[in-house]
């Protein structure tokens, strides 16, 4: 007698019991699921070749084909050693009995857990793969403009802005003219208010660039004094090193002073107050050396004293008469139309 033929429907698959797989009534289709009931639309199912697990349904042979698998009811009939039946089938071995049944839950739980991971994998990389939104605008960050480091040649009080006819001593409270051909760099190698003459020359001595003429404006040092003429003459010796010896970055622009000799020492009347000015003539080691002065004076206002000092290059550099000119010039701030002071001036008792 023969049996009936097994109804379509999804049955265990028999190479993994935690799967389903689609049987059409006559074959075994590559329509696959993971175990949880029956008379699904095979739609449902992963197709072939997908899962890597099973390929084209011929792998599978035809109902009672020898080695391979048959239909669905050939297997777990009543009897059959280690063979599989149909959902509800109590022979041995078969999903109908107890410890059978125990195995496909297990299987099929063990199934749900691989599924779920492989999905979870799949999404995961999928939003990875996903393009950044900004990417497209994000740009990276500007480097902070940082500020060059100062080098020898500043001078921590550049001259101040404002009449490019006028040097303006903040400090002390005064200002001098700024003759024609002269400038007030923004950077000098003095820590001292400068103004020089335009444009530079190779120096005849160390390395570097000197100017034909140049005065500074500064206060007297702490414990100078408070008589101008003394700290006058104790200054002069410092203004001729600093112009024609060393530098303040050591550097001997002349290769030295050889000898120097006073021109004048007298009383001068500064910016409405009584000073002093000594003027040397300095012959160096390179070059032909110049003219250096100092002129000492009270502060406006303050019992400290300001030293102005003067160097003028023998060769090429400015006239001597206008050393007069700018010291008969320096005026209190805010009293740029006065007259007082200057060389020649009546001198105070």
């Amino acid at each position: 007698m023969s049996m009936p033929p097994t109804p379509a429907g999804w049955y265990q698959d028999p190479e993994a019991p935690s799967h389903e797989r689609w049987w059409d009534g006559t074959a075994w289709t590559p329509h696959l699921r993971i175990a949880q009931g029956q008379g699904l639309d095979p739609g449902q199912g992963q197709q072939a070749g997908q899962s890597g697990q099973f390929g084209h349904p011929g792998q599978f042979g035809q109902p009672g084909q020898s080695g391979q698998f048959g239909q669905p009811g050939e297997f777990g009939q009543s009897g059959a050693t280690g063979g599989f039946g149909p959902p509800g089938s109590a022979g041995s071995g078969g999903p109908g009995g107890t410890g059978g049944r125990a195995k496909v839950v297990a299987l099929a739980a063990a199934g749900v857990v691989l599924v779920a991971s492989i999905v979870t994998g799949v999404v995961v990389l999928g939003k990875d793969d996903k393009p950044d939104p900004g990417a497209a605008t994000r740009t990276s960050p500007t480097a902070e403009a940082t500020s060059p480091q100062e080098t020898p040649e500043q001078s921590e009080s550049s001259a101040p802005a404002g009449d490019p006819k006028v040097l303006e001593d903040q400090l002390n409270g005064i200002t001098l003219p700024i003759p024609d051909g002269w400038e007030k760099p923004q950077h000098t190698v003095e820590k001292a208010v400068t103004m020089t003459t335009e444009g530079t020359y190779d120096c005849p001595g160390d390395a570097g660039f000197c100017h034909h003429g140049r005065v500074t404006s500064r206060t007297a040092a702490a414990g100078a004094g408070t008589d101008p003429e003394t700290v006058a003459k104790s200054d002069i010796p410092e203004a001729a090193k600093r112009f024609y010896d060393r530098d303040v970055v050591d550097r001997r622009p002349y290769n030295g002073i050889a000898s120097h000799s006073e021109l004048k020492a007298e009383r001068v009347v500064v910016a409405g107050s009584t000073g002093y000015l000594v003027r040397w003539r300095v012959r160096t080691e390179a070059g032909a050396g110049g003219y250096v002065q100092s002129v000492v004076f009270p502060k406006p206002g303050s019992e400290s004293l300001v030293v102005v000092r003067f160097a003028f290059d023998a060769v090429e550099g400015p006239p001597l008469a206008l050393m007069d000119e700018i010291t008969d010039g320096i005026r209190r701030i805010g009293d740029q139309g006065g007259t007082d002071g200057g060389v020649g001036s009546t001198i105070a008792p």
